[in-house]
C-alpha cells in the first residue's frame, strides 16, 4: 500500500483486484454493476471489497444504493474560446437536452492544463459528485480512458477516434469523418480547384488525425488535387496566422478549408487586410456550419454537422450504461455541405 493510501485509509481498486485475483477492469465492472464479467467474478470482487472494508461512499455507489444524479464533463478550454466556439455550445446543449429529460444534472469543469482532468475525475468519484462522465477531444496516447477504468467511473465518448484509442468498456458516438471530407474535396474538385489547403485544429487531437487521414484518402481517390495542412489551436488569431502563411506563398492555394467556423470567418478579415477578395482570389469552406457562417460577407460555404445530436446520443448511451445497459457504439452519417457565396471556380493563373 502506498503512503497516500495509508494516510487516507481508503481501499483502492488495485487492492481489491489483488485480493480477488482479477484485473482492475474486472473490479470496475463488478463494483459498478456493469456487464463484462461473469457472475462468479462479480461475486468474488464484491466479497473482496467487503473483506477489505470498501469505503462507505464507494460501497453505496458500487452497490447502486446511492446516486449523485449528475454527469460530469471536464473541458480543456479557456473560457474565452468557449464563448465563440459554436461546436461546444451545441455539444453542451445536446448533453443538457438528454440529461434534463432524465432529471440528471450536468457538472461542467474547465481546466487550462490537460493533466488536471484526471485529478478532477478522482475528486468527483471520491466525493460521489457524479455518476459518470462524458469525454471529448481524445488525444494521442490519451490517459483518460484507462484512468477512468482504474478509478471505476463510467464514461462515454463524443467522437471515438475511429478506433485509435483504447475505449474498452466505454460507449462512443462518432461521426462519419471520411464521408464529410470526401464531400468537401469532391465539391471543390468539381469547381476545378486543384490546390487545396486545410487550416486544421491541434495536432495532438485524435479527430484532427481522423480528418488528416480522411482528406488524404479523398484526395487519393479523386485525384488531380494538391493538398496541404497547417495546424492551429482553433482560435481566430491562430486561424488568421495560418491563413496569412498560406496566402503569402509563391503559389498560394486556390481554396482553404477550415476545421471550424471561427477560423473560416477570421480568414475573411485576412483577405481584406491583404487586398484580396473571397471568392475571387480564393474560396473558403468551413467544416462546421453555424449562424456565424451565414452573417459574414460573403456567406461561408459550410458543412452542416449535428454536434447537438451527437452529444445527446452520447449522454443517452452513458445513462443507459449507468442503468445496467451495455456499451453503445454509433457512427452518424456525414455532414451535408451547403454551398454559399464564399466558393467559386478559381481564377486562371498566368
Amino acid at each position: 500500500m502506498s503512503g497516500s493510501e495509508q494516510q487516507s485509509g481508503r481501499v483502492t481498486i488495485r487492492q481489491v483486484a489483488v485480493h480477488a485475483g482479477v484485473s482492475e477492469a474486472a473490479v470496475s465492472y463488478a463494483l459498478n454493476g456493469r456487464p463484462g464479467v461473469s457472475e462468479q467474478t462479480r461475486a468474488r470482487v464484491l466479497a473482496a471489497a467487503r473483506d477489505l472494508g470498501w469505503a462507505p461512499n464507494i460501497a453505496a455507489r458500487s452497490l447502486g444504493t446511492a446516486r449523485a444524479n449528475a454527469v460530469g464533463i471536464v473541458l480543456v478550454r479557456p473560457p474565452r474560446v468557449m464563448v465563440v466556439d459554436s461546436f461546444f455550445t451545441q455539444m453542451l446543449s445536446g448533453v443538457e437536452a438528454e440529461l434534463n429529460r432524465n432529471d440528471v444534472a450536468l457538472v461542467l469543469h474547465l481546466v487550462d492544463d490537460f493533466a488536471e482532468t484526471i485529478d478532477v475525475y478522482r475528486r468527483w468519484y471520491a466525493g460521489r459528485h457524479v455518476d459518470g462522465v462524458i469525454l471529448t477531444d481524445l488525444r494521442h496516447g490519451d490517459p483518460r480512458p484507462a484512468a477512468l477504468r482504474e478509478i471505476g467511473l463510467p464514461a462515454a465518448v463524443i467522437g471515438g477516434g475511429a478506433g485509435a484509442a483504447d475505449l474498452t468498456g466505454l460507449s462512443c458516438v462518432d461521426a462519419d469523418v471520411a464521408g464529410t471530407a470526401h464531400g468537401i474535396i469532391g465539391y471543390l474538385r468539381a469547381l476545378r480547384h486543384r490546390d487545396i489547403a486545410r487550416v486544421a485544429g491541434p495536432r495532438e487531437l485524435l479527430h484532427t488525425a481522423q480528418r488528416d487521414a480522411a482528406y488524404r484518402a479523398a484526395v487519393e481517390e479523386l485525384g488531380e488535387v494538391r493538398y496541404q495542412a497547417v495546424y492551429t489551436n482553433y482560435s481566430a488569431a491562430d486561424g488568421m496566422r495560418a491563413t496569412r502563411e498560406l496566402l503569402s506563398r509563391g503559389e498560394p492555394p486556390t481554396a482553404l478549408v477550415f476545421d471550424n467556423d471561427v477560423m473560416a470567418a477570421a480568414a475573411l478579415k485576412v483577405a481584406h487586410e491583404m487586398g484580396l477578395s473571397v471568392p475571387e482570389d480564393f474560396s473558403v469552406v468551413a467544416w462546421d456550419d453555424s449562424d456565424l457562417c451565414q452573417i459574414t460577407v460573403p456567406e461561408i460555404t459550410a458543412v452542416v454537422q449535428v454536434p447537438a445530436l451527437q452529444a445527446e446520443l452520447t449522454a443517452r448511451a452513458l445513462l443507459q450504461a449507468l442503468g445496467g445497459g451495455g456499451e453503445t457504439h454509433l457512427t452518424l452519417p456525414p455532414g451535408t455541405l451547403t454551398a454559399r457565396q464564399s466558393t467559386r471556380p478559381p481564377k486562371t493563373r498566368a
